[in-house]
């Protein structure tokens, strides 16, 4: 299983930074899968869950909106 770094993180703490094998985010044209050595991409998130795989666990987190931009193997969620 591949996996790339996340991290996920408001303006005054960080939610989770690790590696994923794959997040779902509701983006706003609808639901994003992003897995390890994605297509660079900035987008918007709408209110939903965002659904972290990791290899021994799923984490969930309720957000209201966010950023997401993929890079360079990399993902970064800002709430």
């Amino acid at each position: 299983m591949s996996t790339f770094p996340l991290t996920i993180a408001t303006v005054d703490k960080t939610l989770f930074h690790g590696a994923a094998v794959s997040v779902n985010v509701p983006g706003s044209d609808g639901e994003l899968t992003v897995l390890a050595h994605h297509t660079p991409l900035v987008t918007t998130l709408i209110a939903g869950e965002i659904r972290v795989k990791t290899e021994h666990d799923t984490l969930t987190f309720p957000i209201e909106r966010g950023l997401l931009e993929v890079s360079r193997n990399e993902a970064v969620v800002l709430l």
